[in-house]
């Protein structure tokens, strides 16, 4: 009686083994069922890692020539967290989606030209000559806003004091970059305007 109990737990711990291996105690009958199973699983194990280095294999070449290309233009915005949904949309219901690189500073064209954000001008101009090179854009699209902090920073509060008031400061400081950006790349078109709080795009500049 104690060797068949011996033998039943023995039979047991094997039959928990095969299932915590994915073969059923059912199966171990014979040796040609056990390691017909066994092939069959590893099997699954090499398709699916095969499957896994194909993937990867076949998504390298995209990303690898990702970075260059022919894209339509740059576009140029703010870093106020209130606007990056609207500009987003505001480019994918003009079918850009995909079709530009971006430049995000404070102010947009603001922190490009004003005399206070002198230190990030080149940082703006290297990055556009990147752009070029990388993306050959055919223009830059400029997004400045209405209620900017940056563009008080720059030139103060009577500058932004009201609409009227804010509409002269970002039409100035558009004029001047289109102004900055025909002398440097003469070949890039440009589209500036100042997007108001409710996502809608003004022409300006």
């Amino acid at each position: 009686m104690r060797a068949r109990t011996h033998l039943f737990n023995h039979e047991t711990e094997n039959d928990m083994r095969n299932d915590e291996n994915g073969i059923s105690a059912n199966h171990m009958g014979c040796a040609c069922c056990a390691d017909l199973l066994a092939r069959q699983f590893d099997r699954r194990r090499f398709l699916i890692s095969t499957a896994g280095g194909l993937a990867a294999a076949a998504l390298g070449p995209s990303l690898a020539f990702a970075a260059s290309g022919k894209y339509e233009a740059m576009v140029l915005s703010c870093i106020d967290p209130r606007f990056q949904e609207p500009v987003r949309n505001n480019l994918a219901d003009r079918s850009l989606t995909g079709k530009y690189s971006q430049f995000v500073i404070a102010g947009a064209a603001i922190g490009v030209v004003a005399p206070a954000f002198k230190d990030w001008h080149e940082t703006f101009w290297d990055n556009l000559g990147a752009s070029i090179q990388l993306h050959s854009i055919e223009k830059v699209i400029v997004i400045n806003h209405r209620d900017c902090g940056a563009a008080q920073i720059a030139y103060g509060e009577a500058a932004v004091a009201n609409a009227e008031a804010e509409t002269k400061t970002h039409g100035m400081a558009l004029t001047e970059f289109r102004g900055q950006l025909k002398q440097r790349h003469p070949k890039l078109g440009a589209e500036t305007g100042i997007m108001s709080l409710d996502g809608k795009l003004q022409q300006l500049g």
